[in-house]
């Protein structure tokens, strides 16, 4: 039998998480292999140089270069009040003139907090550096420290129901499930939002309006799943066209996570009941997306107990590639969305209508209608 590969979507009401937490730049993994944290706990630290600003002291003194042995300079040193290396606060002098019998006083100003890190001669140019940034990172999900990475981080395994989004906007947050609607199909809009939305993450139907948008932000949700959104009320909510790029650092208050596509798209049955079943439980997403190579998928984990857990299914399907009876998710017009089970994998080239020539499958779609679609424009769904 022919098989081929294709990039999966993994629908998994339970599985083994390894989550990596890394940091920017080298500095202190604060766990060790076997502790147990919870998401808000903090598991490395460092801190990111900041940013440098430069005054042209020289120039605000009435400083002029002069030629000397050694080059042209301003002599900027002899009026400065701090050195290279002194730490100053905004608004503090860090230099000063006087002239005509010190009737005359000229003094620069730090316009920032910082270090004076260069005073140049030459120039007249003096670079004050701001304080180093603190980057701390949580756990983000609770569980167990499986790995350490000095200076780098860790590897935190948690039992959960994993499940990955086409898109989303917006990074970490966690926060309860709580159930907006009652059907796949429903729409989100601001007369659905709960009044109890305070730090929850919205679980919605098909679509969420614009001002379903706007009143979870409002009534201070950190998070909204969904199957579909109109590409205008996207980019409304961002400020912005969104364009096929990295998300996932946007600071919006709130994370989108769209289930299926753009536009107005029904749940998957088999999503909305897993997270129906969850209803109440900690959630942990995350919106970063990345469409091109690389692919990152938005996320949604939902750490289990013993009790929930159970046993993991082994299921090594998806490593033999496609065959008939495997869910797929077909990511091309004209059935873009579309959820469906492959029935066959003809051998033979066919020509589709763009006039190649290329390897198809045959699927039936959820309504019972059988197609033909080229196999690069499906997806596999591993549940």
């Amino acid at each position: 039998m022919s098989q081929a590969y294709s990039p999966g979507l993994k629908r998994k009401a339970y599985e083994v998480v390894q989550k990596v937490r890394r940091l920017p730049v080298p500095g202190n993994v604060l766990v060790n292999e076997g502790d147990v944290v919870s998401q808000q706990d903090i598991v490395a630290e460092t801190y990111v140089e900041g940013q440098a600003m430069t005054v042209n002291a020289g120039a605000f003194l009435g400083l002029e270069p002069e030629e000397t042995r050694d080059g042209y300079s301003c002599e900027l040193n002899r009026y400065m009040v701090k050195k290279q290396g002194d730490a100053v606060k905004q608004g503090e002098v860090i230099c000063r003139r006087s002239s005509l019998f010190g009737l005359i006083k000229v003094t620069c100003e730090s316009p920032i907090d910082g270090t004076i890190e260069v005073i140049s001669d030459m120039s007249g140019q003096v670079v004050i550096r701001r304080p180093p940034i603190p980057v701390r990172i949580p756990a983000h999900v609770p569980g167990k420290v499986v790995k350490v990475t000095p200076e780098q981080g860790c590897v935190i395994e948690t039992p959960a129901t994993f499940i990955q989004g086409i898109i989303g906007i917006g990074g970490e947050k966690e926060g309860a499930l709580l159930m907006a609607v009652k059907t796949a199909s429903d729409v989100l809009t601001d007369q659905a939002i709960p009044s109890d939305a305070k730090g929850k993450i919205l679980v919605g139907g098909s679509l969420i309006t614009r001002e379903g948008l706007q009143t979870a932000l409002e009534a201070g949700a950190v998070g909204v799943l969904v199957g579909g959104i109109n590409n205008d009320v996207l980019n409304a909510f961002l400020g912005y066209e969104m364009g096929v790029a990295i998300t996932g650092n946007e600071e919006l208050g709130l994370t989108l996570v769209v289930t299926e596509g753009f536009g107005e798209m029904q749940m998957s049955e088999k999503t909305f009941e897993l997270l129906k079943k969850r209803d109440g439980y900690l959630a942990c997403i995350d919106g970063s997306t990345q469409i091109r190579a690389g692919v990152i998928r938005p996320e949604i984990i939902i750490p289990l107990s013993e009790q929930d857990a159970g046993q993991p299914s082994v299921d090594e399907s998806l490593d033999a590639g496609m065959k008939p009876g495997l869910p797929i998710r077909i990511i091309r017009s004209p059935y873009f969305g579309a959820l469906a089970t492959i029935v066959s994998l003809p051998v033979d080239l066919q020509e589709v209508d763009t006039e190649s020539r290329v390897r198809v499958l045959v699927a039936e779609l959820e309504d019972g209608r059988q197609v033909i679609v080229p196999r690069a424009n499906v997806e596999l769904i591993e549940e």
